[in-house]
């Protein structure tokens, strides 16, 4: 596809972000089931509601446009994800206590490309003028903030005393 406008980059940043939630649903489910503290297995199963709750609204965005959800490939989240298969899925752990660490570390990798794809996207569809696009985005925006700062309560917490 020529990017030959915002409105070209707009949707391409759209189709990157569904491929991006894509993945980071298959592995965040992954997540949830590795966790061992039990705040951490509740919030990674919360995020795995969120990002599906954020492909549907991305799915719904697309098809107003008459845009593909599966032309783009993100190949950033793929690098966040095979550092997560590499670092945790991999691995072997002698405590469960650093691997929920890092669980909770990674999930926030993810969780930041997200803040930053829809930041971006949303001011993108604002720009245009796309005012129901930039609710729908608005939202999903909301919920990788939330996603993040939950992660960050849960880390401070407890996880991160339990590892150290």
């Amino acid at each position: 596809m020529a990017l030959r406008n915002l409105n070209d980059v707009y949707l391409h940043q759209l189709q990157d972000m569904y491929s991006a939630d894509r993945q980071a649903l298959a592995v965040t489910r992954r997540l949830a089931n590795l966790a061992k503290d039990e705040h951490l297995v509740s919030a990674l199963d919360a995020g795995v509601e969120g990002i599906r709750r954020g492909m549907k609204e991305m799915e719904q965005l697309l098809a107003r446009h008459g845009a593909d959800t599966e032309t783009e490939h993100s190949e950033a989240m793929e690098g966040i994800v095979a550092e997560i298969k590499h670092d945790l899925l991999e691995a072997e752990f002698d405590d469960p206590y650093p691997r929920d660490a890092m669980i909770a570390a990674q999930y926030q990798r993810m969780a930041h490309f997200a803040i930053a794809g829809y930041g971006t996207a949303l001011a993108f569809a604002q720009r245009l003028g796309l005012t129901e696009d930039a609710g729908q985005l608005k939202k999903n925006l909301d919920t990788a903030y939330s996603g993040d700062r939950t992660m960050t309560q849960i880390a401070n917490g407890n996880v991160n005393q339990k590892a150290a």
